[in-house]
């Protein structure tokens, strides 16, 4: 039975409003109450205000907490907090000095966080959850009520693995050093580093790969043995991962390596692929002969063949969830073609490394997310300055305006200025929690000196001049074009299909795009401080290409790697630029 559509407010009733309030300042004091005594909130010069205002009150109890916080507490960035989490990697680790280091007891995981533009990654060290009694978006959708096999692309493997110790020496607790993802997962379901050995040659329940599938780190290996039990199995009625390029990609490499899969199922043997010795006797020993179910696929042939291809080779496909929101939503069609009408496309949630912040309001409107969350999220107005007096709260949010999210975790009493754009559409008839669609990264943006353009404007230009007339965008990057003078946005696209008919008025489309997304940009080409933006066409498998690159050139994580949507590092340029087969 499908669910009720849930259509925001515009305003806050005076009893939602209360609600939201209550529950908002709630969690707060518990995370003050918590994280006050540790060692950061004890020492940390930038609590310093606050810690003199809450002397000698209560405060879990004491509202007047509240107002002390939003006064004395200053946004905060992630060098007021690295210098502790930098003792996590210092020798010896003791217990008595790590423990209580940001909040109480000692972390789960330390999470690593993905370096898109070529900074280094943050480290963000994520603690049991001790009040909040909801369960995540993420583990909400990793738990879905049904009984059904599901392909869950999540990596396992570890960044590092730290060793706490006691006083005589003894490790007391082994904490991992992993992206968010790979901790996210362990955390849900239960899976501790020290019993790792004994779980690599088990499929879990529910699951079609085994598990040591998970310690694959090589991102085209990675998918194509998701790929091999996957095919193997008729039953499949959901795929689970971080991004839907994992999708794109997956479906790709089973195209490419048709022949080599359906062997490998017919045989029984796991295939000759790269970067997989350390665990493919934990693969074969879960994997068997079945030339029937060979003989079936080799009739369906590979993906690309024929529209719709997954329900037929998966009869019970339901959902496909992960994130497919912002820049990621231009994939949607390309996965749309394979999985055919029926099957849903779900989005994983919203969240970050330092924090999960929302699920979707409606099943199937991937765009769209409402306020849920176990921390205490505030809002500061992007057209304002960015200091902790012009911070908002939940209930004082405008429908139509843009905000950034400023997180106060479970894991540490900050004010974390996320650097996303989110733009506010209404609030939650059910509880008044903000609606709002994810606008675009803050630090993503192209900058020229007479305008800005946001990940949102590049996204609204792609979909301007992606048709079947011009040519269907399956993903894009962008940079600043200074190949000739004056400069301009220049796109890097990968398409579906040929280019069409009408691809002479791409650059003009993609202008004026542009102009209605900022109106400066029509008076800097009419100044000759721009000329029209610049569209190459790169050969098809490109961006599958570049992630696995990327990979490879970072020893970054499996699920971490992300194209970003402007590329500003100069190896990323030359790289991309490389491949470009046409320019419209």
């Amino acid at each position: 039975m499908s669910l009720p559509t849930v259509y925001p407010l515009s305003t806050l009733s005076p009893e939602l409003k209360a609600a939201l309030q209550e529950r908002t300042e709630r969690c707060l004091r518990d995370i003050v109450g918590a994280n006050i005594t540790t060692h950061y909130g004890i020492s940390v010069p930038s609590l310093s205000l606050f810690r003199q205002a809450i002397a000698g009150k209560d405060v879990k109890e004491d509202p007047t907490v509240i107002i002390d916080f939003r006064q004395a507490v200053p946004l905060t960035d992630y060098g007021c907090y690295s210098p502790f989490i930098a003792k996590f990697f210092c020798h010896p680790r003791k217990q008595s000095e790590l423990e209580n280091l940001l909040a109480p007891g000692l972390p789960n995981y330390i999470a690593k966080s993905s370096s898109t533009t070529g900074n280094r990654p943050k480290l963000l060290p994520k603690y049991p959850r001790r009040w909040s009694a909801t369960p995540s978006s993420f583990a909400k959708r990793l738990h879905l009520a049904s009984s059904g096999k599901a392909v869950h692309m999540f990596s396992l493997a570890l960044r590092d693995l730290l060793d706490i110790v006691g006083e005589d020496g003894e490790v007391m607790k082994k904490i991992p050093v992993c992206i968010g993802s790979c901790g996210g997962v362990r955390t849900v379901e239960n899976w501790p580093v020290e019993t790792d050995s004994a779980r690599m040659g088990t499929t879990m329940p529910g699951y079609v790969s085994p598990w040591a599938t998970g310690f694959i780190t090589h991102h085209r290996s990675f998918l194509l043995i998701h790929a091999l039990f996957a095919l193997f199995d008729p039953t499949v009625e959901r795929f689970l991962m971080t991004f839907i390029t994992f999708f794109v990609d997956l479906i790709r490499y089973v195209h490419e390596n048709w022949d080599l899969l359906i062997t490998g199922i017919r045989d029984g043997t796991i295939p000759d692929i790269g970067h997989i010795e350390h665990v493919r006797t934990y693969l074969q020993a879960n994997f068997r002969a079945n030339p029937q179910r060979a003989e079936e696929l080799q009739n369906i042939g590979p993906p690309l063949d024929c529209p719709g291809w997954a329900q037929r080779v998966w009869p019970n496909l339901k959902t496909v969830v992960c994130v497919c929101s912002g820049m990621f939503a231009t994939l949607i069609p390309k996965a749309r073609s394979v999985l055919g009408p029926n099957v849903l496309i779900q989005n994983i949630g919203y969240g970050c490394t330092e924090c999960s912040l929302g699920r979707m309001l409606n099943i199937g409107d991937t765009e769209t997310f409402v306020l849920e969350t176990g921390d205490h999220i505030e809002f500061l107005d992007t057209s304002k300055a960015l200091v902790h007096d012009n911070i908002l709260q939940a209930w004082d949010l405008e429908p139509g305006k843009y905000y950034q999210p400023v997180a106060t975790t479970e894991d540490g009493l900050w004010r974390y200025l996320i650097d996303d754009v989110i733009q506010v559409t209404g609030f939650d008839p059910r509880n008044g929690s903000p609606v709002f669609k994810f606008y675009g990264r803050k630090n993503l943006a192209i900058r020229f000196s007479f305008a800005q353009v946001t990940e949102a404007h590049l996204v609204s230009v792609i979909r301007a001049f992606s048709t079947e007339d011009i040519a269907e965008v399956q993903e894009f990057t962008t940079v600043v074009d200074l190949r000739e003078l004056p400069q301009t946005v220049g796109f890097f696209i990968e398409i579906i299909g040929d280019i069409g008919p009408g691809a002479t008025a791409a650059r003009q489309k993609a202008f004026e795009a542009l102009v209605r997304a900022n109106e400066e940009h029509q008076r800097a080409f009419d100044a000759g401080q721009l000329r029209l933006p610049t569209i190459r066409v790169v050969k098809p498998g490109t961006f599958a290409e570049y992630r696995l690159w990327r990979g490879e050139s970072m020893n970054a994580g499996v699920g971490q790697i992300k194209v970003p949507i402007a590329l500003s590092n100069e190896d990323q340029q030359e790289w991309i630029a490389g491949r470009v087969i046409a320019e419209l």
